[in-house]
């Protein structure tokens, strides 16, 4: 076995790497870039390794400072965790001639699965479903409708070399092929250098199904089992689950067969993933194969039990599997939720800068510990994540922080679970799209696992907006809110020295005014005939329905936990809110409710109070996300049309074109190319 391994990679990744590492007994080296100096992963590792400036371009990727940190630090092997060099054919091959152990497959199973459209043939010929099309370059947008018509409308066009939903275009007639075919083809060239593109039939209703595969240097191959990923937002994975509730036990062995066909065809060694389209019904087509180690293979290692970095080490280091297919075990249900640095109310941009909380859901299960003992019961939390708090999210790197990994005994159970821990993921500094994931899990579709990868446009056309974060009971937010403030009068009633008549007393009629985000203020009268202090627990009456509450957290606690009419619950309490003197806001199941608590004759001139209204910023061009700001388009002086670019922000692998929203005449412009932005950073001023 090794004794030193490193890890070419950042963030959860490495962090998941270095901890079955150690449960193993291996030594660490950690490579980081300038603006990962302070990183977890660089803190956990055993050594650490400067490679070079803050882009992945002059670090990360830089093949020669990773083979060069190997042999510096006597690194035997090299695990490369997903992205990046991970599945580099020429990489992996590198790490082979230099005598480092490649911890993934070798390097002609990563060149026979990196093509599309050699992989596809290479399925074909292993007996793999495919899905019907043309599988050679497409040399003209004619002959590409020719081919359509053939295949039969709708078709997919997309590039060899594509990922991530570059390159890919659907059309549903022939001039939508025309036109597709003109632009995946551009848009390859220019994103992969390589503009072949090819053609299959599109599948209506599908959705994203893979197979996870193991296999080692003896020829040994299982699967073990699938995962769920057809919650996508832009073709990238969103929410990942196993197993699949669609799919039956005769598909699932089926799929789980061919992917073994797959990995037996071109020797692979390693874990792999075989993806698979599956249509309404049930048949299933092949995608591609990802020749690493997944960002979902968690909800794997929760119903089988099994490490997968581990097994990576050992098939790396020569040894055999140590179970077969028929010892493979599936219990329980696990989810995957992705917990990424972006702001879902604006437009999921990538959000940057310090973490000034970082409190996730405590952890009862841990990625290098087997979840499953025999006679156990399923459940429990887990949680990978590469921050902490106080850390500083860079704009360079992918916007995913953790993930919120839950395993249940079944769906059900696992979606409440993960409701509950997405209640108590503490994130302040940056935005995330915990209210996002919590929309999803709520929504009826989801619950009853009826979607498809067309799920999140379908439900969400216009992006996600304020009303998609609506509590299921409104009444409770203003009860819990009434609570808290009692809690807060009793405490104050309860210091001494306080002036005879003019010390603070408990109030049981109040009114929880409702601060809300266009500038309206709703107010809702409340009353609290049982208070008892010393338990925290009250009765609060809100427009004709009684909540009896309890709550066992102190007044200064980010997490607030307790319970309503018995049932329990975790709510986040933020005392100081930004641009609103004395509220309170409290987070619960993606909902945020903002309020002020006054006496009722306090709350009968607090309504006659004048609204402040929200400036004018119809003159300015502000930066909607913390970006770099990699362009200005214009001149001062210069007149502008609605639609014509201004400027572009760049900002963890995303770049952003902000346009003219109406026609006008520049009249300065304040930031400068090359400049660091925060939000609502002014940018160029309009005359």
């Amino acid at each position: 076995m090794f004794k030193k391994i490193l890890i070419a990679n950042r963030g959860e990744i490495a962090c998941r790497v270095i901890q079955t590492a150690r449960k193993m007994g291996i030594q660490t080296v950690a490579v980081y870039s300038e603006a990962d100096k302070d990183a977890r992963h660089v803190r956990l590792a055993d050594e650490a390794v400067l490679l070079g400036p803050a882009p992945s371009r002059e670090s990360y990727l830089v093949a020669d400072k990773i083979i060069a940190a190997c042999k510096a630090t006597g690194a035997e092997a090299l695990h490369p965790g997903y992205g990046f060099l991970s599945e580099n054919e020429a990489f992996a091959r590198r790490c082979e001639e230099e005598g480092i152990a490649f911890i993934g497959p070798k390097a002609h199973s990563i060149a026979a699965m990196g093509d599309k459209i050699a992989s596809k043939k290479l399925a074909l010929a292993a007996g793999v479903n495919t899905i019907p099309g043309h599988n050679e370059p497409i040399e003209s947008p004619e002959e590409a409708v020719r081919i359509a018509q053939g295949i039969g409308y709708p078709v997919m066009i997309k590039a060899s070399a594509g990922g991530g939903g570059k390159g890919l275009r659907v059309a549903f007639n022939d001039k939508e092929c025309f036109d597709g075919y003109t632009a995946c083809r551009n848009e390859a060239r220019a994103s992969f250098g390589d503009d072949r593109v090819f053609m299959e039939k599109f599948i209506e209703e599908p959705r994203h199904i893979e197979i996870q595969v193991l296999g080692d240097a003896q020829g040994h191959v299982v699967y073990l089992w699938e995962r769920e990923c057809s919650i996508q937002r832009r073709h990238q994975k969103v929410i990942e689950e196993a197993p699949s509730p669609f799919i039956s036990e005769a598909t699932r062995t089926a799929m789980g067969e061919q992917a073994v066909a797959l990995a037996k065809a071109v020797q692979y060694q390693s874990a792999g993933t075989v993806e698979f389209v599956v249509g309404k019904d049930q048949g299933f087509y092949f995608l591609e194969m990802n020749t690493r180690l997944q960002v979902e293979h968690p909800v794997t290692e929760c119903i089988t039990g099994l490490d997968l970095v581990e097994q990576m080490i050992r098939v790396a280091a020569g040894e055999p599997l140590a179970f077969a297919q028929a010892d493979v075990r599936r219990e329980g249900w696990a989810m995957e939720c992705r917990i990424n640095a972006e702001d879902p109310l604006r437009g999921f941009l990538p959000s940057t800068g310090r973490l000034r909380r970082f409190m996730p859901p405590r952890a009862t299960l841990h990625a290098a510990t087997p979840t499953l003992q025999p006679g156990s019961e399923p459940g429990g939390v887990r949680v990978d994540t590469g921050v902490e708090e106080g850390g500083e999210i860079p704009m360079y790197y992918d916007s995913m922080i953790a993930k919120l990994i839950v395993h249940g005994k079944d769906r059900n159970d696992a979606i409440a679970r993960m409701r509950d821990a997405l209640d108590e993921f503490v994130i302040r500094g940056i935005s995330s799209n915990i209210p996002f994931q919590s929309a999803l899990l709520a929504h009826p579709d989801f619950v009853s696992g009826q979607f498809n990868t067309g799920f999140i446009a379908a439900h969400y056309p216009q992006g996600f907006k304020p009303e998609h974060m609506q509590h299921e009971e409104p009444r409770l937010l203003v009860a819990l809110a009434a609570l808290m403030w009692r809690k807060v009068r009793e405490r104050a009633a309860g210091i001494s020295g306080q002036m005879a008549g003019h010390g603070a007393r408990p109030v049981r009629d109040m009114v929880v005014i409702e601060l809300k985000e266009d500038g309206r203020h709703v107010h809702h009268p409340v009353s609290m005939p049982v208070y008892d202090g010393v338990r925290g627990a009250g009765d609060v009456l809100v427009d004709g329905r009684t909540f009896a509450l309890q709550t066992h957290s102190s007044l200064g606690e980010r997490r607030t936990r307790g319970s309503v009419d018995g049932q329990p619950f975790c709510v986040q309490v933020d005392r100081h809110v930004a641009g609103k003197p004395l509220a309170t806001r409290i987070y619960h199941r993606g909902a945020q409710f903002d309020s002020i608590v006054m006496r009722r004759r306090t709350a009968e001139l607090f309504a006659l109070m004048p609204v402040k209204t929200p400036p004018d910023l119809s003159k300015f061009l502000l930066s909607p996300m913390p970006g770099l700001l990699v362009d200005v388009a214009v001149k001062p002086g210069q007149a502008v049309s609605a639609g014509e670019k201004l400027a572009v922000i760049e900002a963890m692998k995303m770049e952003n074109t902000l346009v003219a929203a109406q026609d006008g005449v520049v009249k300065e412009v304040v930031a400068t190319k090359g400049e660091s932005l925060a939000v609502d950073q002014p940018i160029i001023v309009f005359a």
